[in-house]
């Protein structure tokens, strides 16, 4: 039936922003970019067909050249050539009405000198990625040990993500979000499992934390406080990952962001393997005093309860975004939701990317 009170219809002031709805949709690697991580018409086709959504929170996208991890075809926004493309997608999706954020990404040691030009991954230490494996033109291979950052090294690293944020401004987008999950760099200097260096950026919470801050602080030095969002995914073991106290963890660095007045807290609430569990949402609410959005495996049923009982502002869904472009008016009318074919997630044409149906067009009622 159709939904005409769900709170997931009303709106949102997110930080800086006004969202019509609170159906965000979650960024998504594609690897739609071309070999020099521009992006493509493809993207623009793709994003504006998604404009309805409160907020399209754009891919991870590369800050620093040479950090790739996604078979060399995600983004960057680095270059002349990143920045005039994604401004024609920028430009697509506000000709529809729609907000669209970028992700802010460094790939750490997901990285592979398969795709870097022979280069050796960077990490907090010298942890290479086990049990899994990356994949490339020639097959399967192994994650590489990276190489320890020295803490000199970091400044650049921050600087990176500043650039980047310029950038993003200059392509027209309506505020970044740090990629601070799913175990790539800034992720990997959070959680102990990864970061076993000592001095300023090791050791004890407060020390894993500060690289995540000072990159989050020298982007609210570019866009404002209120125009800057987080992910985190403290659960997540995607990419060797683990934390010793993951509770711990995000209500120290809740707490930070919440001191910084952030736009918002993106959140992943699970793993991906189902390897650790626990409750990072509460803990999130308790200590973060700005928008909570919650991502991983909501239906829309509970992404309303959710919403309604205070436990989060709005929901972000991943998958469904893949299949659904008009997933906002699926949901308020009821409609089936179409399934993503998963061999298409990573492919470089329109096949599983473009070529789904909206609702309309395929003659559907809710």
């Amino acid at each position: 039936m159709p939904s005409t009170t769900s709170p997931l219809f009303s709106p949102l002031t997110l930080g800086s922003l006004t969202l019509p709805n609170r159906i965000l949709m979650a960024p998504l690697t594609r690897c739609r970019a071309n070999a020099q991580h521009v992006p493509t018409d493809l993207m623009v086709a793709y994003y504006a067909q998604r404009a309805s959504a409160g907020a399209i929170i754009a891919e991870a996208t590369m800050v620093i050249e040479g950090n790739s991890s996604f078979a060399g075809h995600e983004p960057g926004i680095y270059s002349p050539a990143q920045i005039a493309s994604w401004k024609k997608v920028t430009d697509a999706v506000h000709a529809k009405g729609g907000r669209i954020i970028l992700q802010l990404w460094h790939g750490g040691r997901a990285c592979h000198p398969y795709f870097n030009s022979g280069a050796q991954p960077v990490a907090p230490s010298a942890l290479a990625i086990t049990g899994d494996t990356i994949h490339t033109p020639e097959g399967p291979q192994a994650y590489v040990m990276p190489r320890e950052l020295r803490d000199d090294e970091i400044p650049r690293i921050v600087e990176g993500f500043r650039l980047a944020s310029i950038n993003a401004r200059a392509a027209g987008f309506d505020g970044v979000e740090v990629h601070g999950a799913n175990g790539y760099l800034l992720d990997e200097f959070l959680r102990d499992g990864s970061n076993r260096r000592s001095g300023p950026y090791g050791g004890p919470i407060a020390n894993r934390a500060r690289l995540l801050l000072e990159v989050i602080d020298a982007v609210i030095g570019v866009w404002g406080a209120g125009r800057v969002g987080v992910r985190l995914s403290p659960l997540n073991s995607y990419n060797d990952m683990r934390d010793s106290d993951p509770v711990a963890l995000i209500t120290h660095v809740a707490t930070q962001l919440s001191g910084r007045r952030l736009a918002y807290l993106h959140l992943m609430r699970g793993d991906f393997l189902g390897q650790q569990r626990g409750d990072v949402v509460t803990p999130a609410r308790a200590h973060f005093t700005g928008c909570l959005i919650g991502n991983m495996g909501y239906s829309a049923a509970e992404a309303a309860a959710a919403i309604s009982s205070g436990a989060l502002d709005a929901v972000a869904f991943g998958h469904h975004y893949v299949s659904n472009p008009d997933l906002v008016a699926r949901i308020q009318s009821g409609a089936a939701l179409a399934e993503p074919d998963q061999r298409t997630f990573y492919t470089q044409d329109a096949k599983g990317y473009t070529d789904y149906r909206t609702m309309e067009a395929a003659g559907q009622r809710g």
